[in-house]
């Protein structure tokens, strides 16, 4: 591709400001070389505040240092696999490091996993160690008896740091504080090939299928990092690095959570680590507290913002995972006096690949009104939309699969290098999207999404964003079901959640009619269904999968 391929690079500018077009060569160090210089550039900034308790640059990098030397000793050598099975934690961000710093390789899961999902995950990756808290031992010890682990760290469910665990422990089970305490902190040498070495093994979400293993280097992350926040932020940084913070709520575990905790870290800014992001009290609380610089979340946690008291702010929001409703960011940026900027990745992808500038040039006072979407793919990042049938490029402004090509493109899905990718290196999302004449894209559903109404497309996320639109609409999902009446149709169905003040009111009629008002007749859903709640995946997108699931199984019974 050449640039006259690239018609994002004349939106690459932050106001007045001229933004790179390339940032190669990109560094080929070992990702674990981040830590190393921030803890020796700003050795007295804070690095983690969580639940009171604060931890400084010198401090992680020592104490990092001295669990690497502790895991060496217990055996874990360069391409061993560790799964973190832990919540948002300091013991997280110091396992990740530690590991990084033996070769070794972190597969990182939720502790919402169900038996099945975490069996998948440790047996497929063959993972030799599991680090968790001691509430979960038993768990980790079922999985033991199972699966290729051979030892599990564990820490006290209140911290390593404030109590220890107690009791005598089973053989092959040890106390991170312990390890901290009696390790010297001299990390491995090891010798690391950024581009072949692996520094993760993150597996998929499971919300089309089940999860996959994506295989990321040292470089993908690494050139994943310097592609965002030092890029797109370098004629604010004088003010940011090393002096501000970033409120982490979204699980670590996730591509996306992690990418925040790796990005804060690079430019010594302190983590304000909150181990529940289903909990909005305390969310709000931190964002009122701390007034953070930035506030990564997704589009739930923006939902739930929305309607929690929330108040005007200076700290910059910032949505991802799944498309953000346009009324949920105008009731956000209503009651904050901020705009939310999304953007757009995937695990595949080490979380993002484009971002949408236009918000922060209205934070800045550069522009008066900022673009809808995801935003520009980040420098040296190739982009096309392509016909899934055909696989040739559509015309400009049609929709497309997206198709990605780029520095922080996965290594392949596990086991083997180069799966899941082209021969020449291009990754199929899967999701569909638009793009006008200056370059920002637009996310229109994913593939599997779209519903066939007797031939006519339906894109999903076009009926979410009408529903939302009713003043009553908490939470909406559409989804297409099998038409009983047309074989080989489908019709669409929505699952939706009501405000507070709202749900003895509103009928499904309500909704049809307030729909008729806004789509085409056959994308008008033709069931419409309220629950209190909608099911998450456990990285907070809303589940379609499970709700079309169990709408196709009550229509057989």
């Amino acid at each position: 591709m050449d640039d006259a391929d690239r018609p994002w690079l004349k939106s690459y500018t932050l106001g007045p400001y001229k933004l790179a077009h390339s940032l190669a060569p990109y560094p080929q160090k070992p990702l674990f070389e981040i830590l190393d210089r921030i803890a020796q550039d700003h050795p007295n900034q804070t690095a983690i505040l969580f639940q009171g308790r604060e931890l400084k640059y010198h401090q992680l990098k020592s104490r990092v240092d001295s669990l690497a030397n502790a895991l060496e000793k217990l055996g874990v050598k360069k391409g061993d696999r560790v799964c973190l099975y832990l919540p948002n934690c300091p013991e997280y961000v110091l396992s990740y490091w530690a590991v990084l710093k033996t070769g070794g390789v972190i597969v990182p899961t939720s502790i919402l996993r169900a038996d099945e999902g975490l069996f998948h995950e440790v047996s497929s990756s063959g993972s030799r160690l599991m680090v968790c808290q001691e509430n979960h031992l038993d768990r980790a010890m079922a999985l033991r008896d199972r699966t290729n682990l051979e030892a599990i760290l564990i820490t006290s469910a209140a911290g390593y740091d404030k109590k220890r665990v107690q009791g005598s422990l089973p053989k092959g089970v040890y106390d991170i504080a312990d390890l901290i305490a009696t390790h010297d902190s001299l990390p491995p040498q090891v010798q690391i090939d950024p581009v072949h070495d692996l520094c993760e093994l993150a597996f998929t979400g499971g919300a089309t299928g089940l999860p996959k293993g994506v295989m990321l280097s040292h470089s993908n992350r690494y050139a994943s990092t310097i592609q965002t926040l030092p890029w797109f932020l370098k004629p604010l940084l004088g003010g940011i690095k090393g002096k501000t913070s970033v409120l982490l709520s979204i699980p670590m575990f996730h591509t996306y959570g992690n990418f925040v905790q790796i990005s804060a870290i690079n430019l010594g800014l302190r983590l304000l680590i909150l181990p529940d992001p289903r909990d909005t009290d305390a969310m709000l609380a931190s964002i009122l507290d701390h007034r953070p610089f930035l506030v990564p979340g997704v589009p739930t946690q923006f939902m739930r913002l929305a309607n929690a008291g929330l108040k005007r702010s200076n700290s910059m929001l910032f949505s991802g995972s799944a498309p953000l409703p346009g009324e949920v960011a105008q009731e956000v940026e209503r009651k904050t006096g901020m705009p939310i900027s999304e953007g757009y990745g995937l695990t595949e992808s080490t979380s993002v690949s484009h971002i949408n500038l236009t918000a922060f040039s209205r934070i800045t006072g550069f522009m008066s009104k900022m673009k809808p979407g995801i935003g520009v793919p980040l420098p040296d990042m190739d982009c096309r939309l392509l016909d899934p049938v055909s696989g040739v490029d559509v015309p400009q402004g049609k929709p497309g699969e997206l198709v990605l090509r780029g520095p922080q493109i996965m290594v392949g899905y596990w086991p083997e290098p180069g799966s899941g990718l082209t021969s020449d290196g291009w990754l199929h999302t899967g999701d569909v999207a638009v793009m006008d004449e200056t370059g920002y894209f637009q996310i229109v559903d994913r593939l599997k999404d779209m519903v066939n109404v007797s031939g006519l497309k339906v894109y999903t996320t076009e009926v979410d964003e009408v529903l939302f639109k009713h003043p009553a609409i908490a939470v909406a999902a559409a989804f297409g079901i099998p038409d009983a009446e047309i074989p080989g149709s489908e019709r669409v169905m929505a699952v939706v959640s009501l405000k507070e003040g709202y749900r003895d009111s509103v009928t499904e009629g309500d909704l049809r009619d307030f729909c008729r008002q806004h789509l085409p007749p056959y994308a008008v859903p033709k069931i419409i269904e309220f629950r209190d709640e909608l099911p998450l995946t456990v990285s907070e997108k809303v589940f379609k999968k499970v709700l079309r699931e169990q709408a196709i199984a009550r229509m057989k019974v």
